[in-house]
Formats: structure tokens, C-alpha cells, sequence
């Protein structure tokens, strides 16, 4: 496939390049910036040096897939005003296009004549393989729903959720920001939009598209750690299932997926970081049930499952060009 980046110089953006050009079936054809015209890829991703003589361009090419890693609500302008030709996959990493209007039965939304689906592959793979235009799934959004989604579609959501999260410093983006700098994050912990991230806008369409009416509370704390990938998820409610019952339901409903896997045991973020894996972990506390997840919240958080996605539509093996190596020291 032909590859085309859109906001190649952020830090999804360099992700992005990092894994398209080792995927054996895909070429860069260009990567679009609008502050670094002229530039090589080097310039602004010094780990790239001697990988590619590619530089940055401010115009748009031909191309079969178009992945924008663009800031939230800009995927939208850039759409309004640039036009590419209706056979041209277009994969967004920014939340524009992930809700409908309320609760929409098949997750997509429209843009002129583009229809977005949802790109979570544990939902809905089936509708991915058909598709031709993405809405990525956001980083905690990934995390959570891996934990929930087999709970909801076994029609067992029926209480209240309580979810901490804590993900690393490159969820925050490559722009300087004092919860970024390295004298405030090191050593450190913080929480931040308790109870209203914008991700439990998705999470609930997901959890209402498999268990219909579900009007259960969603109590989230997001943290910020002192550490730079990855993002560990703790999420409980009261349930009827047995640790042994869970463990089954959750190891049914992932039995075909490609990179999520339920442990026997207990799970640490390191198992994850630098690949496109999603591990859970269940545990049963009295009547509490605890369900962990951790992925790579630059890779099956955003990367790796927006090339996941490509992989599906075009016909190739979802692992294609994603059997990376987790960072176990």
C-alpha cells in the first residue's frame, strides 16, 4: 500500500513512521507537515536517522491509505479542505470522528460522503474489513474497553463501574507543558479531569452497543505517572461471577483477537510497552470484581491499532508489521 502521513511531525506522527517503514507491505509515499517543509524526517525524529532520506512535504500526494495525526478537531478543517479521491483509505488518530449523535447502533459517523467506523477491533472487526474510512479509538478509551466490553456483551454490566488509570507522559503529546517537564512529572503523581475524561463519551457508546440500555455509572480517575509509555487500568463493580466464570467469559470473547490476551496472573505494564498487546488480568474480591488491563498507549492505544485497522481493510494478517518486542528491562 501507498502511504500517506498527515502531521508527520508530532509524536504520534513519529510512531507512525517508525512502524510503517519496517511493515513489509506498505511504502511511505509522502509525509505532510505544515511547520517542517523541506525537512528530513531526521531532523525532527533524530532516531530515524540513516532509516529513510524522506522529507517532510507541504503537499498532498497519491496515496491508498491516509492516516491523519493531526490535534483534535483539526482532522475535520483538514478533511473541509483538502480533497482526496473516494478510494482512499483515511484513518483518523484524532477523537473527530469517534461519536455519532447519542448512541448510534453501528458507531459511525459522516463527513460529506465519508462514513467513519469505529476502529476497535474486539467490537467490531467484521465492519473494520469493510470499511474505508477509520475513527481510531482513543489511548485510555482502548484500555478500559478491553477490560469491559466481554462483561457487557455476556449482558453482566449490571452495576455501577469505578476505573483508575494512569498512563504515561506521551499521552500528554510532544508539546512542552509544565505537567510534561521532566522537573515536575519525575518523582511524581497526579490525577487530573476526574470523572469527565472525554474518552467515557466512546467507552459508553461501546458498552451500549453490546448491552443495550446500560445507564450504570462510568467513575473514572485518570493519573498522569512519572514514567513515559503505557497505561495501566483498574476497573471493579460489584458482580455475581465467580473469579473462574470471568476468567472463562473474558477468554471466549478474545479467543480470535490478535494482540489481547487474558494472563492467569497478575500483569505489569512492562509486558506491554513498545508492542500493539492488550494483557488482562481478573481477579474476584468477595463480591468485587477486578479486571486490569494495560496496553502501549502510543501503539494498541493509537499506532499500532490504527495499522491493525489498515491490515483489516486491505486484507492482511493483523499482525502484519506489528510483532514488536515488549521492553522487559
Amino acid at each position: 500500500m501507498k502511504v500517506g502521513i498527515i502531521g508527520g511531525a508530532g509524536m504520534t506522527g513519529g510512531e507512525l513512521l517508525r512502524v510503517v517503514l519496517n511493515h513489509p507491505e506498505a511504502d511511505i509515499a509522502y509525509v505532510h507537515s505544515r511547520s517542517q517543509v523541506g525537512k528530513p524526517l531526521h531532523a525532527v525524529h533524530k532516531d530515524l536517522y540513516g532509516e529513510s532520506d524522506i522529507t517532510f512535504t507541504g503537499e498532498i500526494g497519491e496515496a491508498d491509505v491516509v492516516f491523519l495525526c493531526l490535534g483534535h478537531g483539526e482532522s475535520v478543517k483538514f478533511l473541509e479542505d483538502n480533497s482526496f479521491p473516494s478510494s482512499t483509505v483515511i484513518i483518523d488518530l484524532s477523537q473527530d470522528f469517534r461519536l455519532g449523535e447519542g448512541i448510534v447502533e453501528n458507531r459511525s459517523m459522516q463527513l460529506g460522503d465519508r462514513k467513519f467506523i469505529y476502529g476497535l477491533p474486539e467490537m467490531q472487526k467484521e465492519d473494520i474489513k469493510s470499511a474505508k474510512n477509520i475513527a481510531n479509538p482513543g489511548c485510555f478509551a482502548t484500555a478500559i474497553q478491553i477490560a469491559l466490553l466481554p462483561l457487557a456483551d455476556a449482558q453482566k454490566l449490571n452495576n455501577e463501574v469505578h476505573i483508575s488509570a494512569i498512563t504515561g507522559s506521551t499521552g500528554a503529546g510532544v508539546k512542552l507543558m509544565a505537567s510534561t517537564a521532566f522537573t515536575w512529572r519525575t518523582s511524581n503523581i497526579s490525577h487530573y479531569k476526574a470523572f469527565q475524561h472525554q474518552h467515557l463519551l466512546e467507552i459508553g457508546q461501546s458498552i451500549n452497543q453490546l448491552q443495550n440500555g446500560f445507564d450504570h455509572k462510568i467513575n473514572f480517575i485518570p493519573y498522569r505517572g512519572n514514567f513515559t509509555r503505557g497505561i495501566l487500568a483498574s476497573c471493579y463493580l460489584k458482580s455475581d461471577l465467580s473469579q473462574e466464570e470471568a476468567v472463562q467469559l473474558f477468554k471466549d470473547y478474545y479467543a480470535d483477537a490478535a494482540f489481547t490476551r487474558v494472563l492467569d496472573g497478575p500483569l505489569d505494564l512492562k509486558q506491554v510497552v513498545n508492542t500493539n498487546r492488550g494483557f488482562i488480568s481478573i481477579e474476584k474480591h468477595e463480591d468485587t470484581l477486578l479486571v486490569t488491563s494495560a496496553i502501549d498507549n502510543l501503539l494498541k492505544g493509537a499506532v499500532g491499532q490504527a495499522v491493525q485497522n489498515m491490515n483489516l481493510i486491505f486484507g492482511l494478517d493483523e499482525k502484519t508489521g506489528l510483532n514488536l518486542k515488549p521492553m522487559a528491562f
